[in-house]
Order: structure tokens, then C-alpha cells, then sequence
């Protein structure tokens, strides 16, 4: 091309404050040519998977990572040989890119710091992808490798030998009487696996302690407790579907690295659980009326092509429920010591995916009519179902409501999607024996399960809230009397 140049895009910040992703997919190989606006690769992030589109006009030169590799924010993914003019305003410069095993570069520079746009940083290293070490010793080498795996989720192939996991020599420019440098990110494994930074040998680039650094730390520490693998018992095997039992025999585990959706779940649970004192109650309540109003509204003309079902005006009873009883509809502000009232409801629904639990949320759903709350149910779980939910779908959530009915289960004791004050579990309706007007019939029944965060929600609170929408779903004409 004449006068060209070459362009490197780098990894995105799709989300709120994401840190890395994964590449899924992509969509271009070098020699192809690429316009603005084209997508080129599928990523997955610790929220969703996204698309990304490449900002310039251009033929591609290089794709500096393969699929299934998990790249830091920053760091460029693709080169684009461009004919002239300058980069686009969102890169700063471009970034060469990282070799497929480079340690992690630290966060903390002994030198100046260079100042960055929001998922344009000038790393120069990026993927989590483990270098090859020296082998050492055997027994240590199988101690190492399974306590590595145990705690950072990565395990091998069966077929696969673990990776060994041998420290390095500490680098020279790393002073004795520094602070220890590392990662944000590493510093929080260190103290949650209870390993003192400072007895611990870094490998990466300036004495930098990198991920693996800390693993190997409790690998060594461990090692001479499992000097002899062989003799601890083995984990529980999956039962295998209709397995032969050669089959079962020569697979007797399966590992799963935990990484996005999965991962930020995972994360997110153990943070709310741990942070926010929950309190779950329940009511079982007769939904007869309920279930015949959503076949009622089925055949009613303005709720054609929409999906109406009982998730529908569970959803809007909550809304009504919400709106008699605003106060638990906030959240717990730590840092400022306050209680956040939101004047405004993004309802969270609960949706199971193939990458994992997800809770997108409707934006102000508390100002839709029943015909819009609907469509916007349909759109959510739809896209859900597609793995096409955005980030910013899943952000913003006010309350939620995971429905673990549609699994057979009567009810559960649901965790608090973080940053929420309550979420609603939906158990199965079935139909049951019940006292109905002094006689005992075959009604609809479920049970509901409502935790909430008993920092800002009492028990009158939380118990109104729940009554409420018990009451709605018994009588549905309420939500005429009550909206």
C-alpha cells in the first residue's frame, strides 16, 4: 500500500473496570482486508462475550494471539497496515506485541509513569499463558503441580503431564529493602492464600512477583506434606451417563479452568456472601389466580407475539411490592457510610448460560406497563440464550429474581447479586392439597424465598416486601388496586 502504515489495535475495556479477556473467535486472517467498523474477533470477558470491531480501514498483517488465549486490557491483539493518516484518536501509540509466553509486567514502575486512556495502556506484556520451567525434582514436581491446580483452577488435559512449576533466580534490579513489586491483582492472591510478599522469589521482569511466583511459594511450603501423592484419596468421580467402565476407570477426574463469566461469579458470590449479613425469608402462597390471568393474557390481542408467563407477573408483582416499600430498593455505600436509595428499578433476571450464571437487568423497569415489561423479559432471555448480552446489560442492577422453579426445585436461599439490598427466588408451581375457602382443593402453589441485606433492611422491612408480593400473586387484581 503507499504511504501505509501500521496500526496495532489493542484490547478494549468492554466493560466496567475489566482487566482481560479471552479470545473466543476470530473473524480475520493476515492478508484480509478490514473496513471501520468490522468485527474481527469474539471475546469473552469475566461479563459476557463480545464482539470487537476494528476501528480503521485497512488489510491485516498480524493476529498477535491464538483463540483461547487470555489477553491483558492494553495490549495489542491485531496489526492493521493502514494507507496514511494518523491512528485513531482512542489509541495513544502502538503497542508491539507480546510474546504468547512473556511473565506479567508490573503495575508498579520504578520509573515514571506513562498516563493512559481507559483500555489503551502501554503494556507491553499481557497473556496468562504459563512459561515453560526447568524440571526439578519428581516428588516436588507432582506436589507443585497439584496443589497449583487446585488453587488456581488451571488443571491439564488427562492425557496432559502438569506443567512444572520450579522457581527461578530473583532478579538483580529488585533492591532488598523495597516493597516487594507486584500486581495489584497478585498482592490480593498472596494475602488470600496467607503468603508473605516478602519471602517470596520473583521471576518476572525487575524483580516483579508474578502469579506463579505465589503458587510455587505454597507449592514449596506444601511439598513436604505431600511428599507422596499417591497415598491421599482421591476426589469423587462425576458419575458417567451409561459409561462403559474402561471409560469411567481411565478418566477418574476432569478439570475445568475457571475463567470469565465463571470466574467474575465465582468472585462476586464469595464477595457478597462474606460482605453483606444476609437474612432469607420465605412464604408459600396459592398462584391459581395468577396462572389463570397469564392464559387469559395469552389470548389478549395486545400481548401478541410476546412471551407471557408466570415470571411476568412475578416480575411485575415485585415491581408493585417495591414501589409500596421503597426503602428496600438501595444499597450500602462502605466507603461513605451511607444508605443509597435508588428512586429507579433495573430489574436483574437471573439467566443460566452456556459460559455461566448471568443477571442482566431491566433498565427502569419499575416505569414499563405490563406489554413492555414483557417484551423486555422476551429480549433479555433471548439474548441470554445467544450469549449476545452486553456488559453494560449486566451493570446498574437495582434488585433481582432468580427463578429456580423451572429446574423442579421448590425454593432456595439465593446470594445477593453485589451492590443489591435483595433478590427473590421463584420455586416450582405445582399443584397441591390446600384449604380454599374452608375446603381443601387442588391449587397452583410455590414458594417464594426473598434474601436481603440486613444491613439497610430490617425484618418488617423485608417481611412487607415479601408479603406484598405473595399478596399480589393470590390476587392478582391488586395489581390494578395497588399500581
Amino acid at each position: 500500500m503507499t504511504n501505509a502504515s501500521v496500526r496495532e489495535f489493542k484490547m478494549p475495556d468492554v466493560g466496567e473496570g475489566l482487566t482481560e479477556a479471552e479470545i473466543l473467535k476470530w473473524y480475520v486472517q493476515p492478508g484480509d482486508t478490514v473496513t471501520d467498523g468490522q468485527v474481527v474477533c469474539e471475546v469473552e470477558t469475566a461479563k459476557a462475550a463480545v464482539e470487537l470491531p476494528i476501528p480503521y480501514d485497512g488489510v491485516v498483517r498480524a493476529l498477535h494471539f491464538p483463540e483461547g488465549t487470555t489477553v491483558d486490557v492494553g495490549t495489542s491483539i491485531i496489526a492493521v497496515e493502514v494507507a496514511g493518516g494518523a491512528a485513531p484518536a482512542q489509541e495513544e501509540a502502538p503497542a508491539a506485541p507480546a510474546p504468547a509466553a512473556e511473565p506479567e509486567r508490573p503495575a508498579e514502575q520504578p520509573a515514571a509513569r506513562q498516563p493512559v486512556l481507559v483500555g489503551y495502556g502501554v503494556a507491553t506484556s499481557s497473556t496468562r499463558r504459563r512459561p515453560r520451567k526447568q524440571a526439578q525434582d519428581p516428588a516436588a514436581q507432582q506436589a507443585a503441580s497439584a496443589v497449583q491446580s487446585e488453587l488456581n483452577g488451571h488443571g491439564a488435559a488427562p492425557a496432559a503431564p502438569p506443567a512444572p512449576v520450579a522457581p527461578a533466580a530473583p532478579a538483580s534490579s529488585a533492591a532488598p529493602a523495597q516493597r516487594p513489586l507486584a500486581k495489584p491483582p497478585v498482592r490480593k492472591l498472596a494475602k488470600d492464600l496467607g503468603v508473605d510478599l516478602a519471602t517470596v522469589t520473583p521471576t518476572g521482569p525487575d524483580g516483579v512477583i508474578t502469579r506463579d511466583d505465589v503458587h510455587a511459594a505454597v507449592a514449596a511450603a506444601q511439598a513436604p506434606r505431600q511428599a507422596a501423592p499417591a497415598a491421599q484419596p482421591a476426589a469423587p468421580a462425576a458419575p458417567a451417563p451409561s459409561a462403559a467402565p474402561a471409560s469411567y476407570d481411565s478418566v477418574r477426574e476432569t478439570r475445568i479452568p475457571v475463567k470469565g463469566v465463571r470466574k467474575a461469579t465465582a468472585a462476586a458470590m464469595v464477595g457478597s456472601a462474606f460482605t453483606a449479613p444476609h437474612v432469607t425469608e420465605f412464604v408459600t402462597v396459592d398462584v391459581t389466580r395468577t396462572m389463570k390471568l397469564v392464559e387469559e393474557l395469552k389470548q389478549d390481542k395486545e400481548f401478541a407475539g410476546l412471551r407471557v408467563n408466570p415470571l411476568l407477573l412475578i416480575a411485575k408483582a415485585l415491581l408493585v411490592a417495591i414501589r409500596r416499600n421503597p426503602d428496600i430498593n438501595a444499597s450500602w455505600d462502605e466507603a461513605a457510610q451511607e444508605i443509597v436509595v435508588k428512586h429507579y428499578v433495573n430489574l436483574g433476571i437471573a439467566a443460566a448460560t452456556p459460559r455461566g450464571l448471568i443477571v442482566p437487568n431491566i433498565k427502569d423497569a419499575h416505569a414499563k406497563t405490563l406489554p413492555e415489561l414483557a417484551a423486555s423479559l422476551g429480549e433479555l432471555v433471548s439474548t441470554a440464550r445467544e450469549g449476545r448480552t452486553s456488559p453494560s446489560a449486566m451493570q446498574g442492577g437495582t434488585v433481582t429474581i432468580t427463578n429456580v422453579g423451572v429446574f423442579g426445585v421448590d425454593t432456595g436461599t439465593p446470594i445477593l447479586n453485589p451492590g443489591e439490598s435483595a433478590i427473590l427466588a421463584v420455586g416450582a408451581i405445582k399443584l397441591q392439597p390446600w384449604v380454599h375457602k374452608g375446603k381443601v382443593k387442588p391449587r397452583q402453589v410455590t414458594t417464594l424465598a426473598l434474601s436481603f441485606d440486613h444491613r439497610l433492611v430490617d425484618g418488617e422491612l423485608g417481611s412487607k416486601v415479601l408479603a406484598d408480593v405473595a399478596a399480589v400473586l393470590e390476587q392478582p387484581k391488586r395489581l390494578i388496586t395497588w399500581a
